[in-house]
């Protein structure tokens, strides 16, 4: 009997953030983890790694995903955001700029996964409600309890009309 020798690799592309980026990754490896890992952007968080916590979301294709519960290869050819690719150089996405305006990040490690459910809410164009804002953003907790101004950023950036990207 042969045996194989695990991990295999295999390389994929992921556009991340503007940029193509090449990675040899194992299948079974998450997104979360070949971001973090592979191509050491940290902004996005490990929390529970069971996506309950919503600390690792990020954009694909304009959507919120838990990043650890999705795998790596399965994003090949689509739009993957971070919180590092939201900003364009020294300025920052809106939502970024309202989150410091509102201190709506206290610890701050929630925060990257909270930016980007709010993109991902402003990009569905849902929310249009105090109800429904909440569901929509039930999925990221904040164990420090910045609920009150991370809503307080989604009220403004709806008023303002802010487009998610």
């Amino acid at each position: 009997m042969e045996y194989k020798k695990y991990p295999q690799t295999q390389e994929i592309e992921l556009q991340l953030n503007g940029n193509i980026e090449k990675i040899a990754i194992s299948p079974w490896t998450t997104l979360l983890d070949a971001l973090r890992e592979h191509i050491k952007l940290t902004g996005t968080k490990k929390g529970c790694d069971h996506g309950q916590c919503g600390a690792c979301t990020v954009l694909v294709d304009g959507k919120a995903v838990n990043s650890c519960l999705s795998l790596a290869v399965m994003q090949q050819g689509k739009e993957i955001i971070t919180v590092e690719g939201l900003s364009k150089g020294d300025n920052l996405h809106p939502v970024q700029q309202a989150f410091l305006d509102h201190d709506a990040f206290q610890c701050g490690y929630c925060t990257p996964g909270q930016i980007c459910a709010t993109v991902g809410l402003l990009n569905m164009d849902k929310g249009k409600t105090p109800d429904e804002i909440r569901d929509l953003m039930s999925g990221n907790i904040c164990r420090c309890g910045a609920y009150a101004n991370i809503y307080k950023v989604i009220e403004e950036m709806k008023q303002k009309n802010v487009q998610g990207i």
